[in-house]
């Protein structure tokens, strides 16, 4: 295990990763837009050291918005330029998709990033798989193994074109009157069975010398491209036993590939929500919850209990006979915490309250009571750090950095500053330029 763990944090539209995070106080509804709450979000996020921001992105508009607010950003290269510009050390990193985009868009516009934040970008290289979203682009989705496929060929020959020039071809000899040696520039010419490119780029290497290459698909197939070409890995473990065995199992992959297991970081979805009380904590999620349909949502806490739920019955707990019948749903990994929390009294307002449906494990309380969650799965071997969802950007992100921080801080868990200037430095991971030569010998 490394002695301290990494942290990551997603800002997706302004407001927060849940429906109603819009309408909370404080809380400006046009931040959706407004590039000056993105900057003040990455200050924030860098104050408290953490190491990178990270931008999901699916390219169309997934969701009702009549009432929630959007899933991602107007842009997320966009948005991370802009916070680029209004910090100095905190990684950037956004999806961009293997399936809707050509290597060479990806290369020149994750590059430019990267010389533009002078070293600190990444790339989260993934394929899509939202019917609507390749749609926008005309095309239809194709079979995941065709998917895959091109992942491998989209990520090798972005980082060909990312090594085009030489480390040394940008001589800058106003005296020889000579701008770059042309002779360390030169085409990368790799034609695959779905993408190809000539090259090279028209940028220089930055400062670590190329994007860090980050990942976050399941399966068998995202291990693979996980474990050969990533640093940095988003996962969504919703126990300290699955989050181990997803770290494990990408270990013994990046080994099998020829790699030191130590450069692939797993990072942990995890989603808190910060107050002074329990009590409190689970308030502030009940006015979060206040724009869902929270009757689809109990009988959908039924199903995973093995019990039939009515709405009728939100504002009680589960009766000693339901405690008695229910049984986790075997095919939910959730379901088990949902019933611990069950079992200790609350309503079921309350148990959605503490965010047993959501897409992360959840942690509604105290500063003490976040990082003892943090503590506990890192220490287990869960995980190399987490990819903080935070319920509400607006104040949750001063919450955390001001409050969680530095307990994690005090117990030796986090560090207390950057390592260097660059996102490779921060993370720990090796130097790359170009492609990887244990992948291409």
């Amino acid at each position: 295990m490394p002695d301290q763990l990494l942290l990551a944090i997603q800002i997706a539209n302004g407001y927060g990763p849940q429906p109603g995070s819009w309408r909370m106080p404080g809380v400006d509804p046009r931040s959706y837009t407004d590039m000056d709450v993105f900057a003040r979000y990455a200050q924030a996020a860098e104050r408290g050291k953490i190491q990178l921001v990270f931008l999901a992105d699916t390219p169309a508009l997934e969701n009702d918005i009549s009432r929630a607010v959007p899933n991602h950003s107007i842009d997320p290269l966009v948005v991370l330029t802009t916070m680029a510009r209004a910090t100095q050390r905190i990684g950037l990193v956004a999806t961009a998709s293997t399936t809707l985009n050509e290597p060479y868009t990806i290369a020149r516009q994750f590059k430019a990033l990267d010389v533009a934040s002078h070293g600190r970008a990444g790339w989260n290289a993934v394929p899509t798989s939202l019917p609507a979203a390749a749609a926008n682009y005309g095309i239809a989705l194709p079979p995941r193994a065709q998917k895959y496929q091109r992942v491998h060929e989209v990520v090798q020959v972005v980082q060909a074109l990312w090594g085009s020039w030489e480390r040394d071809a940008w001589v800058l000899d106003a005296e020889r009157r000579q701008f770059a040696d042309t002779d360390k520039i030169r085409p990368v010419g790799l034609q695959g069975e779905h993408v190809a490119a000539r090259g090279p780029l028209p940028i220089p290497p930055s400062e670590q010398g190329q994007p860090v290459v980050f990942q976050a698909g399941g399966g068998g197939n995202g291990l693979e491209v996980a474990a050969r070409y990533a640093d940095g890995v988003y996962a969504n473990p919703f126990s300290i036993a699955e989050g181990r065995a997803h770290r494990d199992a990408l270990r013994a992959a990046a080994v099998a590939v020829g790699r030191d297991p130590d450069e692939v970081k797993l990072f942990a979805g995890f989603m808190p929500s910060i107050a002074g009380s329990r009590r409190e904590a689970l308030d502030r999620r009940r006015r979060l919850d206040e724009v869902v349909d929270l009757d689809q949502r109990v009988g959908y806490l039924g199903s995973m209990l093995g019990l039939r739920l009515e709405p009728a019955q939100l504002d009680e707990p589960l009766t000693a006979d339901q405690l008695a019948a229910a049984r986790p749903s075997p095919g939910d990994p959730r379901a088990p915490h949902a019933l611990q929390v069950a079992r200790e009294g609350w309503t079921l307002r309350d148990v959605l309250a503490h965010g047993v449906i959501d897409y992360h494990p959840v942690v509604p309380g105290t500063a003490e009571d976040v990082a003892d969650h943090m503590q506990a799965w890192f220490e287990a071997g869960a995980c190399d750090g987490f990819s903080l969802a935070i319920d509400v950007y607006a104040d949750g992100i001063d919450a955390f950095v001001d409050q969680v921080v530095p307990i994690l801080q005090r117990r030796g868990l986090f560090h207390l500053d950057y390592e260097g200037p660059t996102l490779r430095e921060n993370l720990g991971v090796p130097d790359q330029y170009g492609l990887d030569p244990r992948l291409t010998a």
